[in-house]
């Protein structure tokens, strides 16, 4: 078994530097394909981290009137007080939410001062417990504030999180989609590729089945070759995505996670750079049997 492992990964090599040019565009199908796939794993890993970084950080923001009295703001944190889901809450007044607005945006604090006076509202900001499977009744407290007097509007991060859900399972989808079309199409390609050279070696193998040659020799190489363009097509994407990345994240990436709250923008895991790699190799592995099927 050694024996036979041996001479087909020593006559796929062989072929590969025979046949390099047309190697080359089967090598280049898989590449294609697997970026394209590592693409969406890599944007889908990103959104389900934040998804939950927001989940559990979730918060309520009830922004009060102008006008409310300290009755109705004792009303208003009676409200949310009596409430199990809330864990816990803190008063931001007008002065607090117009200092944290220039820091955070600090180029449009000159906007603000344009104005005259202070535009933004004071306002609780809840926190939610993020243990609380309690959705319906966030969104009763939330109704319930919406009507209370003195409060004007009602923000809950919630509506931002099943969007952010919602998004990561269609450009999962999407992406497994095209993966799986262009992954069809690499197959193929790789299976018409080891046709070529199984053609240019026609007279050999019926050498070697009028001799009696176990298959593992006839049809190894070719599915070895198979294997090899999987694997190398694989790494091309990853070395890829890996540039793109690095040439993206501090100019694009790291300013978008920080506007958004994520703690990071990373790079596909170990475990998801394993499944790129093994994932181009039993592509080539099925193209590779594919075309020696028959011999």
């Amino acid at each position: 078994m050694i024996r036979a492992v041996r001479y087909a990964i020593e006559e796929a090599i062989a072929s590969l530097w025979r046949g390099r040019q047309s190697g080359m565009l089967s090598t280049g199908t898989i590449a294609l394909a697997l970026f394209v796939l590592g693409g969406f794993l890599l944007v889908t890993a990103n959104l389900a981290e934040l998804g939950e970084q927001w989940s559990s950080a979730a918060e309520m923001s009830v922004y009060l009137k102008d006008s409310v009295t300290p009755a109705e703001r004792g009303d208003i944190e009676r409200t949310f007080g009596s409430a199990p889901v809330v864990g816990a809450h803190e008063y931001v007044s007008k002065g607090a939410a117009l200092a944290r607005f220039r820091r955070t945006f600090g180029e449009l604090s000159a906007s603000i001062d344009g104005l005259g006076e202070n535009p933004l509202p004071a306002s609780y900001e809840i926190r939610l417990r993020p243990d609380a499977d309690a959705r319906r009744a966030v969104e009763s407290l939330g109704e319930t504030l919406r009507q209370t007097s003195g409060v004007s509007d009602v923000r809950y991060d919630r509506q931002w999180l099943d969007r952010l859900l919602a998004a990561v399972t269609f450009v999962r989808g999407l992406g497994l989609v095209l993966g799986s079309v262009l992954t069809v199409a690499a197959a193929l390609t790789v299976a018409n590729v080891v046709r070529l050279a199984l053609y240019a070696r026609r007279d050999e193998i019926d050498i070697m089945q009028l001799v009696g040659a176990p298959q593992a020799y006839i049809r190894g190489p070719f599915v070895m070759e198979g294997i090899f363009q999987g694997g190398i097509g694989a790494l091309a994407a990853l070395v890829a995505l890996g540039l793109g990345f690095l040439v993206l994240r501090a100019r694009y990436l790291a300013p978008l996670a920080s506007s958004i709250n994520l703690t990071s923008v990373r790079f596909l895991s170990a475990e998801l750079c394993l499944f790129v790699v093994l994932g181009g190799m039993a592509v080539g592995c099925l193209g590779g049997l594919v075309a020696a099927w028959r011999t």
